[in-house]
């Protein structure tokens, strides 16, 4: 998978190594004393080469300068622009089970910009139930919540059995981003987009 930029094409994988180059800058900037990075640092903190991390970056413009380096703060800021996490982006999470409750706690300590707002089950008796501080609502109410709440992203946590009919839920409530956890890949349409986490694949690998 390729996403197309002006004329460039973004593979998937310089995609998928900005949030670990934006997480080794904070860290440089937030507990060491480093105002500037090569290439060839940066990429030996990551174990990637410093010609890949020069090419990752040149697909969004030019950020260091040659001989000098890269300025750590502004290298951050860049990042944090291109993938979005400059600014707080909503999720609504669907399967309030053990994985719905560890995702919703993790948010709750993470630094990056997902917030999850809303959580949905179908299981009438756990609909009311707390989940940290969000109030689990009924599956029926997904369209008006997105809608009233501006979602923009769909979490999915739910059974293979059950994540298909999910999915079309939050789709046609408007979401047109979705990380999905469950162990099958979702049809949906051109313009919505998919992570999928098989957490299986992971544990198998």
């Amino acid at each position: 998978m390729k996403v197309m930029k002006g004329r460039n094409y973004i593979p998937k994988a310089t995609i998928e190594r900005l949030p670990l180059y934006y997480r080794c800058l904070d860290r440089l900037s937030s507990y060491e004393d480093i105002d500037v990075i090569s290439s060839k640092e940066l990429g030996g903190k990551l174990g990637i080469p410093s010609t890949q991390v020069r090419k990752d970056l040149s697909y969004y413009g030019e950020f260091g300068r040659r001989g000098v380096g890269y300025d750590v703060d502004g290298l951050k800021r860049s990042i944090a622009r291109i993938l979005g996490i400059n600014k707080l982006w909503s999720a609504a999470l669907v399967g309030a089970g053990n994985l719905g409750t560890a995702l919703v706690n993790y948010g709750r300590s993470s630094s990056m910009a997902l917030k999850i707002t809303n959580v949905f089950h179908a299981d009438p008796g756990k609909i009311g139930n707390k989940l940290g501080d969000i109030i689990v609502q009924s599956m029926k109410e997904i369209k008006e919540t997105v809608k009233n709440d501006n979602i923009n992203i769909g979490i999915v946590t739910v059974p293979a059995s059950e994540a298909q009919k999910v999915t079309e839920e939050l789709v046609e409530a408007g979401i047109r981003s979705i990380w999905n956890f469950s162990p099958i890949r979702l049809i949906v349409p051109e313009e919505v987009m998919v992570r999928n986490e098989d957490l299986s694949v992971g544990i198998a690998s």
